[in-house]
């Protein structure tokens, strides 16, 4: 096995795309294993939709990421106190779902610590019935991968800010995570431990266990991966626009116009159909705005700049462009 050091890498963008660069293009005659800690962010299961996982206005105020990962699963929060692991290997019938064959050493290692870590459910790692590692797979047929978090010291009031959805309604076709209790593995060993010190030691553990070696990952994987991250990672086409397709309704009612209901249906990240309800005293027919909102992409940049010739506020009696766009994105300032 060998593992691929990554350690002053933080960005998940990049990191993600490391990882499906070693997937799709290193030696099919080795085993990889990949550590990394990413800057704060969510990342979003390959099937789920992303606008249905986040709290959007906390995570657009904080600067959090928010990145689609090709694995299935749920969406997970990442932060400096999360460890990442993922074992790159040739696909097999027995491997794929197989979550007990790849977190069985993580677990050996966190039992050799005193946490009393066990594989529960189907893919999660738990102490004492409280979530401390979720694993998903992926893989080209040829060859997978297997990778989890490790929750470790990581901010648990900032994943339930981050994840907390406040949306006021999406029917979605894509697949919603299932919150669990959660708990950091610091709280069970001794204060001077750190995520560093985990680490080592589950690659100590892997050393004791197989021959392993270190591969520094060269300035042409990175700049591999760098494209990758710029092409897809960070796109809003992979990252928002893949989601699957969902209807979203957004209602309000403002003190100076009255009750505005929106009703949307969003298919590969832009809007197909649009409906207005209210009561509401603008002096046009909203079936013209309506017109105007299908086929822009559901995102606050692009709604703004398709209705930045239009006068909004004649269709409803006063509710502008800006309040507007912030009912049907749901941003807490409308």
């Amino acid at each position: 096995m060998r593992y691929l050091d990554t350690t002053p890498v933080h960005d998940p963008t990049l990191n993600l795309a490391l990882e499906e660069h070693v997937l799709r293009t290193f030696p099919d005659d080795e085993d990889y294993v990949l550590f990394y800690v990413n800057e704060p962010s969510i990342i979003i299961g390959r099937n789920q939709n992303t606008l249905e996982e986040i709290n959007a206005a906390y995570v657009d105020e904080n600067d959090i990421h928010v990145v689609r990962r090709v694995s299935g699963g749920g969406a997970v929060y990442h932060d400096p106190g999360n460890l990442n692991f993922s074992f790159i290997t040739d696909y097999a019938p027995d491997r794929l779902n197989n979550f007990t064959h790849f977190t069985k050493p993580i677990i050996h290692a966190l039992n050799d610590l005193g946490v009393p870590a066990e594989l529960k459910g189907r893919n999660d790692i738990v102490v004492n019935d409280r979530k401390v590692s979720g694993n998903a797979q992926y893989s080209t047929g040829t060859r997978m991968f297997s990778h989890g978090t490790l929750l470790f010291d990581s901010d648990l009031s900032e994943v339930t800010r981050a994840l907390d959805v406040k949306q006021s309604k999406i029917e979605s076709k894509g697949h919603k995570s299932a919150r669990s209790r959660v708990a950091n593995i610091a709280e069970f060993l001794d204060d001077d431990f750190t995520v560093d010190d985990l680490r080592t030691h589950l690659l100590d553990t892997f050393k004791a266990e197989q021959d392993v070696t270190v591969y520094e990952p060269t300035e042409s994987d990175w700049a591999a991966a760098e494209t990758l991250a710029e092409t897809k990672y960070r796109a809003w086409d992979w990252n928002y626009g893949a989601s699957p397709a969902f209807d979203v309704q957004r209602t309000r009612r403002f003190d100076d116009v009255g009750e505005v209901d929106v009703r949307l249906s969003v298919d590969d990240g832009r809007i197909t159909e649009a409906t207005i309800y209210g009561d509401f005293l603008g002096h046009r027919d909203v079936d013209d705005l309506e017109a105007e909102l299908e086929g822009v992409p559901y995102r606050p940049d692009a709604l703004h700049t398709a209705l930045a010739e239009v006068d909004v506020a004649s269709y409803f009696g006063g509710l502008d462009r800006d309040r507007f766009v912030a009912l049907v994105y749901a941003s807490d300032e409308a």
